[in-house]
């Protein structure tokens, strides 16, 4: 069965990206083809094989790059070129960057604070860009109101510190809280113009794992993530979900 279309997932890990990576390419749920995009090449390569040894003929390819504005745009780039995508149109971006910062305030430096915010902030930016500029190629520009259709969506993963953050965490609290703040204002502008934005908030571990944990409400499985963000993506323009809170049932709020 051929993909139905394309979707970008750039942070794809071994855990939540691998989960997602493999829910999106199935047949029988998103039937999808998906662009990886990650920092380590052995990442990728990592992932993909995971998925094949359940779905040998999931299509998926690997674009090594980081967050900064000259690589992801030649990410994309590279994307649209790609002989495995073409005739493809983009239905569906994920940012799902893993992003941590510790450290007593008054022992971080300014340089250390900006450039977690850079790496961050700023890549969630470009990464929308990219993104919303490769939907309405796809798709054309014409609103819902206009009679135009849904074209596509755009889901940022968050956590917890997105919303309240601890001691010692301020690029990160930061760094966070803003990615939640540019989903929110997306969401304003371009859902009239049929893109859906999604802000979660993964709260607790997630692995890619379907054993014990799972059942009693420990952790996530990576691939429940995967089926919440399918199903945030086929949502119809009569209800979207902005922002959705996932925890593991005893996971403590």
């Amino acid at each position: 069965m051929p993909p139905s279309g394309l979707a970008i997932l750039i942070g794809a890990g071994p855990a939540t990206g691998t989960g997602i990576a493999r829910i999106l390419s199935s047949p029988q749920h998103g039937n999808l083809a998906v662009a990886l995009l990650a920092r380590r090449p052995d990442s990728l390569k990592s992932v993909i094989s995971t998925v094949h040894e359940t779905n040998p003929n999931a299509i998926l390819e690997a674009f090594p790059t980081d967050t900064s504005k000259a690589s992801l745009e030649k990410a994309f780039q590279d994307i649209k070129a790609h002989e495995s995508f073409q005739d493809l149109k983009l239905n569906l971006a994920i940012y799902n960057i893993k992003h941590s910062s510790k450290k007593p305030f008054l022992e971080e430096t300014r340089a250390q604070f900006e450039d977690s915010l850079e790496t961050y902030v700023g890549g969630a930016f470009t990464f929308a860009q990219e993104s919303l500029r490769r939907l309405f190629d796809d798709h054309g520009e014409k609103g819902l109101m206009e009679g135009g259709e849904k074209k596509g969506t755009l889901i940022f993963t968050g956590t917890l510190g997105a919303l309240r953050c601890n001691a010692q965490f301020a690029a990160y609290g930061a760094s966070r809280a803003s990615v939640r703040q540019l989903a929110q204002t997306l969401a304003r502008e371009m859902s009239e113009k049929g893109v859906h934005v999604v802000h979660t908030i993964g709260n607790g571990a997630i692995v890619d794992e379907d054993g014990e944990d799972q059942r009693v409400g420990k952790k996530m499985s990576a691939d429940a993530v995967g089926e919440t963000y399918l199903w945030l993506h086929q949502q119809e323009p009569c209800l979207w979900t902005h922002e959705l809170d996932m925890r593991p049932a005893c996971e403590k709020f």
